[in-house]
This record gives structure tokens, sequence and C-alpha cells, in this order.
């Protein structure tokens, strides 16, 4: 299957998106077994980073490297995108230069730009209004741990206006995936982002709600932090407005399944070991945000295989994009 660039999920279809996850597990599989697979060697890829990241970078990074290319960092400070030249300008630059582009900023247009007057492929390594890399390890965690994504009932509990929690309530929808967005009114998903997860909708269950009850029965939930990169908000106003939401053992237990896991994209505030989190917990009194240390460090955390997945994942889409045939 070839593909052309990777900008926000609803542009692909249940087909695809399980290509990309079930070849994402192949790769991992090979890299396990230490299998060379540098079927793209010679090329060239620039990773432009408007927003900082350490899985996103290192993910792209890792997987270019491991594909054959070579990667090229262009970080906030190293390039005048928008700034002292226009998108358009940027792309048809980096375009004659690279084989492929990832982005990681604010806007989605910029990537779409980027994409339509580059002349390769782009990706998008995460925008304020989706992060399709981050959903298909997320989705391929879930196949990883229940062999399948069939049946599954996946809670997002938090923010629920953020990039992560649109992203899963359209890809969720277009896997056939039930999904509830658990969050209070004022922090729901835009009516925008809920039509177009009806819109794409391959027969998910899709629920939005305020009421920590309908938690029950979840295979999985899904967290993120509270406040978002660049985000100017009321700290305290916030914490209490989603302290019911926090992912702690009593929220897991309201699911009655013994089974459930937890998954969080990352960075996560469940201790005071950064200073960030000392700095919130000295503030505001609390010995975690939006995940419990009991929890995150807890046998039903997946984060990390997550985490490790966002390097598959990313690998799948940039060899499905530029050509890879296996």
């Amino acid at each position: 299957m070839k593909l052309t660039s990777f900008l926000k999920e609803i542009d692909y279809s249940k087909e695809e998106l399980t290509y990309l996850i079930d070849e994402a597990i192949r790769f991992k599989q090979l890299k396990k077994d230490k299998i060379p697979h540098k079927e793209l060697t010679g090329l060239n890829i620039a990773l432009v980073f408007e927003k900082a990241s350490t899985r996103t970078r290192a993910a792209f990074t890792v997987a270019a490297q491991d594909l054959g290319m070579n990667a090229t960092y262009l970080g906030a400070s190293e390039i005048q995108l928008g700034k002292k030249e226009s998108v358009v300008d940027t792309a048809k630059v980096l375009g004659s230069m690279f084989d492929g582009i990832e982005y990681r900023g604010f806007s989605q247009e910029a990537v779409e730009d980027l994409a339509k007057y580059a002349g390769v492929p782009v990706w998008n390594g995460l925008t304020d209004q989706w992060h399709p890399t981050q959903m298909l390890a997320d989705f391929m965690t879930l196949k990883e741990h229940f062999g399948s994504l069939e049946g599954l009932h996946l809670v997002y509990a938090g923010d629920g206006r953020n990039n992560v929690a649109n992203s899963l309530l359209v890809t969720a929808a277009i896997l056939g995936v039930d999904i509830t967005i658990l969050a209070p009114e004022s922090l729901q998903p835009e009516q925008a982002v809920i039509n177009l997860a009806h819109e794409h909708n391959t027969g998910a269950t899709i629920t939005i709600t305020a009421d920590p009850a309908a938690i029950k029965g979840a295979h999985a939930i899904y967290t993120d932090v509270w406040v978002s990169m660049g985000e100017e908000v009321d700290f305290k106003e916030r914490i209490d407005l989603l302290l019911p939401y926090q992912v702690n053992q009593s929220l897991l237990d309201q699911t009655e399944n013994p089974d459930v896991v937890v998954l969080h994209c990352l960075p996560a505030f469940h201790d005071h070991k950064t200073t960030v989190g000392k700095e919130m917990g000295e503030r505001f009194g609390r010995d975690a945000m939006e995940v419990t240390d009991e929890v995150f460090e807890g046998p039903q955390s997946i984060v990390f295989d997550e985490a490790e997945n966002r390097m598959h994942t990313i690998k799948a889409v940039m060899a499905a994009t530029l050509g890879y045939q296996k």
C-alpha cells in the first residue's frame, strides 16, 4: 500500500490505518529479531520542530536510521517558518533538499501547506488540532495487548478538547472501537470534532459525557495532561474542575474490570520528580495530577509499551509514504 502524506486521521480508511498498525507490528518484530531493514538507504528527511518533544524526535530519528535514512533536526530557533519565511517558501526549499518532512508545531494549516507545496511526503508529528502518529501507537498497543481491537471500549478521562482527545475520538470511530470521552461539559470536544467522528464511524459506539459512571466496563482508560502545551489557564480552576476525572485506583475500580489497562501519551505528572511536577505539587498540594503514581507505575499501566510503539508506527508511516516494499 502506497500512501502520500500523513496529516490527520480522517484522511484514511479503516483498512489503511489497520495496515499501518499491522506493518508497525511487523517492523517491531524485525527489530526484536535484529533483522536489518534498511530499505530506504540514501534518503534524507527533515524533522521540523516548533514544539519540543522527547518521544516524537527520538522515534522519527531512530525509525529513519533503522530504515537507512539520514535525519536532520530543525528546531524552532533554527528555522524561520512563518516568521521571516513563509510556510509555502519553506516547503519548496525543504522539498527540494529532502525526501520527506516531519512537522511538529502549532498550526494544522501549516502542516497541510507543507504537504501541498513541498512535493514530498509530510508527516504530522503533532499540531494543536490533531496527533495522528500518537494514535497509531495507541491502537497498536491495544491490539498487541488484547490481540484485537474488536469489541474494545476505550475511555478518555480528562481535558476532552485537546489534540489527543480529538484524535482518539475520530480514530476510534474510524477503527470501530467504542469510545467514551469523559470530561466536564466545559472541556468536552467541539461539536465539529464530534460530527467528524460520526461521519467516519465504522460501527463504534460514541459517548460524550461528564458522568464518571460511564467508565463501567471499560477495557482501557486513557488520560493526558490537564493543561496543554502553550495553553494559558487558571491552574487551580482547571485542577478543581478535573480532579473528579483523575485516573486513580478508585476510578479503575469503577470499571469493574480487573484487567483494565491505562494509557498516557506522556509526559505525565504522576509524582514530584520533575521541576514542573514539584512546582505544581507545592502550589496546589497535590501528589499527582491527571494520573496517580500508584496507577502509573502499577501492573495495569502499558504507557511505556505505548511510548516504544511510537517508533515502530512512525517507521510504518515513513515506509508506506516513501515507497518501502517488503
